[in-house]
């Protein structure tokens, strides 16, 4: 699991870099500094993180992007995602960043109370969705017919009805190769001699 400790933050003005890294250090994370989107997001995609703080203006492509793009990476841990700006983006701002995923937002100059205050909400909401996948992982499975009890409605279904409620995959059946011989051959035991 990613520590929810480690942070990459992501400003191209140096000095509110700094600052807001120094209040970081100071909470006790562990920062990785950016001053572009892309080498963010090159970081991030070799080594994600529970926590990104992006300027919402960024040269390249802006924190909006990167948040698209930590969102689309696959097998991805979940990462909670603060929006730094240095003007209020009135409502229309806040639902287009909201609709890009964005968790949460800080005006610049971040102060330390606004910055503690949203690290708290994000350590708690990312030790929820933790405990949330690792009891998704466990799935209890009926020992003789194989099939899945659902958490939330405490049903009993197959496997194919679990997986296709929760994911939307379809399956198509057919039989493997050991199954397919051991179908032949209980066939030719139990035919009539007589066809």
């Amino acid at each position: 699991m990613i520590s929810p400790k480690s942070v990459i933050l992501v400003d191209d003005d140096d000095v509110t870099r700094i600052s807001i890294a120094t209040l970081m250090s100071d909470l006790g994370y562990r920062v990785r500094q950016f001053a572009h989107g892309e080498e963010a997001w090159e970081s991030y995609d070799a080594e994600p993180s529970r926590a990104v703080l992006a300027d919402w203006r960024l040269p390249g492509f802006d924190g909006l992007e990167l948040c698209r793009r930590i969102r689309n990476r696959r097998k991805t841990e979940y990462t909670y995602f603060i929006l730094i700006t240095a003007a209020r983006p009135g409502e229309i701002g806040y639902d287009y960043a909201i609709g890009a995923d964005v968790d949460d937002f800080l005006i610049k100059p971040v102060e330390f109370s606004a910055l503690w205050r949203r690290m708290r909400v994000a350590e708690r909401i990312l030790g929820f969705t933790t405990q949330m996948q690792q009891m998704e992982a466990l799935l209890p499975i009926c020992s003789c017919c194989h099939k899945i009890r659902d958490s939330r409605s405490h049903s009993w279904e197959s496997l194919e009805e679990y997986i296709q409620k929760h994911t939307g995959s379809k399956f198509s059946h057919g039989y493997c190769t050991e199954c397919e011989r051991e179908m032949k051959e209980r066939i030719e035991r139990e035919a009539p001699e007589d066809l």
